[in-house]
């Protein structure tokens, strides 16, 4: 099924495809995944460019009216497949409810939601699409997946622009990765204070005042102080410095305060971010609450603000999670297996550009820069003009550069 209609400055057309809930066993099922084609008016021929996004758990980027940033940059060259992921957005989603007689059974479920059954549904689009070979844009989970894609049917591929998304491809452990960004996340931490020096006795006074008061946000759930700590997350994007800094200015407990707080994680909203975050991580074996355990004593008790960390928590004090509940613990003891196929990677023949953020705080860089020597052919812009959202600050010129990096202009 398509529907297509003009919006100022593109043609949109939507489509929701069939495809298997396991693949490779079609006995199991069939879930839909949407997909929105946008096209220049005269660019209904152009070849396509695969967007996938950040996530996991996060349905892909919604086109404006008209297309600006990155998306207007590569129409100029491409018609753009936006694809919600499986579980996300008009795809048949994954909320806070599971399918699933038992916790157990809720797991298995989730298990069937990781880059390689993304990569999957890609191929069979493709086929329906007709479509010899696409390129690939790929932004932090999104570029993880366009490893994945390298390692399981690079024969689909034309080309591979990666930014802020180049994963550990040869089986480092999951706590390693964890370590790895405790470490950026202290270091984001400082460079805040740095900037900010008031705000740590503030911050400190608020988290005190949490543990003690009984402070509700609008929705009646408790704000908590290991809660607010996640507000750190914010640090990791061109923008979060301030955003925070704004947010510790308020009144505590008032009505601004209070709202702003809330909205300061999605872990709500699209359920499975959290419940499978680590599992994006776990290129083999599980991965036991690698970020709980390895948290520092100041990120439970004192005032280092968290990152992109999941903790066992969470499905207690998020309302939103706790139908998840039993079935993370399930999936944080499951043997997850590997994700990407360092032997294929080593032979690569499809051209690979990727950016490598150098004071990401929520991919490693030393590890990508690692990544990057293990993918034949792949060329590396390391950086530090932006931070991991360079492609939603300033997507003309990161699609523009890695499009000529990658067809050997740059």
């Amino acid at each position: 099924m398509s529907t297509t209609y003009p919006i100022p400055g593109a043609v949109l057309t939507e489509r929701e495809h069939a495809v298997p809930l396991v693949h490779g066993d079609p006995q199991r099922g069939r879930i839909s995944v949407f997909t929105r084609e946008v096209a220049a008016p005269d660019g209904g021929d152009r070849p396509y460019l695969v967007f996938l996004q950040g996530g996991p758990g996060f349905e892909a980027t919604r086109p404006t009216s008209p297309p600006s940033g990155w998306l207007a940059r590569a129409l100029a060259d491409f018609r753009l497949l936006l694809l919600d992921q499986r579980g996300t957005g008009r795809s048949t989603p994954v909320g806070s409810v599971l399918p699933g007689a038992t916790p157990a059974d809720q797991a298995e479920y989730l298990t069937h939601f990781r880059a390689d059954s993304i990569v999957r549904d890609l191929e069979l689009i493709r086929a329906e699409l007709g479509v010899e070979r696409w390129s690939v844009l790929g932004q932090s989970f999104g570029g993880f997946t366009s490893l994945t894609y390298l390692s399981l049917a690079p024969e689909g591929l034309r080309e591979v622009l990666i930014t802020g998304g180049l994963a550990p491809v040869t089986g480092r452990p999951v706590d390693e990765v964890y370590a790895a960004t405790w470490v950026r996340t202290r270091e984001a931490n400082q460079r805040y204070h740095a900037r900010y020096p008031g705000d740590l006795d503030r911050l400190r006074t608020i988290l005190r005042r949490l543990d003690d008061e009984d402070v509700r946000l609008p929705d009646g759930e408790r704000l908590t102080a290991r809660r607010f700590r996640q507000t750190g997350m914010w640090l990791g994007d061109s923008a979060g410095f301030e955003r925070l800094h704004h947010l510790l200015e308020l009144p505590f407990a008032s009505a601004a305060f209070l709202w702003d707080a809330h909205q300061a994680s999605a872990w709500e909203r699209n359920p499975i971010y959290a419940t499978l975050h680590e599992s994006s991580y776990a290129d083999g074996g599980a991965t036991r609450w690698s970020a709980h355990r390895l948290a520092p004593d100041d990120a439970v008790s004192g005032e280092l603000l968290g990152g992109e960390h999941v903790f066992p928590w969470m499905w207690e004090d998020y309302a939103g999670l706790h139908a998840h509940r039993e079935a993370a613990q399930l999936l944080a003891e499951h043997p997850w297996p590997r994700l990407y196929d360092a032997d294929r990677l080593a032979r690569n023949e499809v051209p690979v550009a990727a950016t490598v953020y150098v004071d990401d705080m929520y991919v490693e860089r030393s590890f990508a820069e690692d990544t990057a020597t293990r993918v034949r052919g792949l060329r590396m812009w390391i950086t530090n003009e932006y931070a991991h959202n360079g492609l939603r600050a300033d997507g003309e010129h990161i699609v523009g550069r890695l499009l000529d990096m990658v067809r050997g202009r740059a």
